[in-house]
């Protein structure tokens, strides 16, 4: 029987299972000889083509001396229910969701993102996402601190020697919503305007006098893989969804084009993000500094 695309639960439990597996020092190979199974089996659980039962899960983890909340964590993905969509809830702990975001990200070859009200995780400063996060209000403040360190490590993404190609669409709004304070916000836009100038990064505008546009219904991140077929991912404060339907890709790429055509392109979007720049350079003069 030919194997089914991977389903995003069992991609990210192979996942783990792959990195408990080079934690413990062993090869595909090496792991097939030790529980008795055939290679092929330990290469199709590891590639998520294959669902896996509790037994086979156990005995592997216990193979590798996987204890603990990691243990937990993989028992629990074998345990959730296989669905289209895949949900994620969260409490006021670092959410599961974002662990399941991390290891797409770093496997995407592209990214293409839209933001209608806040600058889009990858491309926050410290202290823009720290007013954010507090100023939702919705972070205890003893785990704020872990929240703004891992959105700044999701960045290492574009360190890499290759990294992916990434596409941003940001709203006019996302430019002019004052988040943090004059200086947090002119940090902010001018890294935008830095990070724009990337040869692998593509940023365009979608001006507020547009009106109505193709991404009306929300923010999304539409991210695309050599391996696997593309995922979309949606969040919302307490929940996340990925989507992996051709349908529902085809829907998401559809409004990407559209997007392409009526933003700005990336000079003019270049040349708008540069004047908002110099507004919130000038904001934050000091009208009592005699210089």
């Amino acid at each position: 029987m030919q194997d089914r695309e991977p389903t995003i639960r069992n991609r990210a439990l192979g996942e783990g299972l792959r990195q408990a597996m080079k934690h413990a020092g062993l090869t595909g190979e090496q792991a097939a000889r030790q529980l008795g199974w055939s290679p092929s089996l330990v290469s199709r659980l590891l590639s998520g083509k294959r669902n896996a039962t509790e037994s086979q899960v156990l005995e592997f983890l216990d193979m590798c001396r996987v204890t603990g909340t990691e243990r937990d964590r993989l028992l629990e993905l074998c345990h959730e229910k296989q669905a289209p969509g895949w949900w994620q809830r969260h409490g006021s702990r670092l959410p599961e969701q974002l662990i399941l975001l991390i290891g797409h990200e770093t496997k995407a070859v592209a990214i293409s993102d839209f933001q209608s009200t806040v600058v889009p995780g990858l491309l926050q400063t410290g202290d823009y996402a720290r007013a954010l996060i507090k100023e939702a209000g919705t972070v205890p403040a003893e785990e704020i601190d872990g929240r703004v360190a891992a959105r700044l490590g999701r960045q290492s993404l574009f360190s890499r020697e290759r990294p992916a190609h990434f596409t941003f669409y940001l709203h006019e709004f996302v430019l002019r919503l004052p988040v943090g304070g004059p200086a947090v916000m002119f940090e902010q836009v001018d890294h935008l305007l830095r990070m724009s100038l990337r040869p692998y990064l593509t940023m365009q505008v979608i001006p507020a006098a547009q009106g109505a546009h193709a991404a009306m219904a929300g923010a999304f991140t539409l991210m695309e893989f050599a391996d696997f077929k593309p995922v979309v991912y949606l969040e919302s404060e307490a929940s996340c969804l990925f989507l992996n339907k051709p349908e529902e890709i085809e829907a998401y790429q559809r409004i990407l084009g559209t997007l392409a055509k009526t933003a700005l392109d990336e000079e003019e979007s270049r040349e708008l993000i540069a004047t908002l720049a110099a507004e919130l350079s000038a904001n934050c003069e000091d009208p009592d500094d005699p210089a």
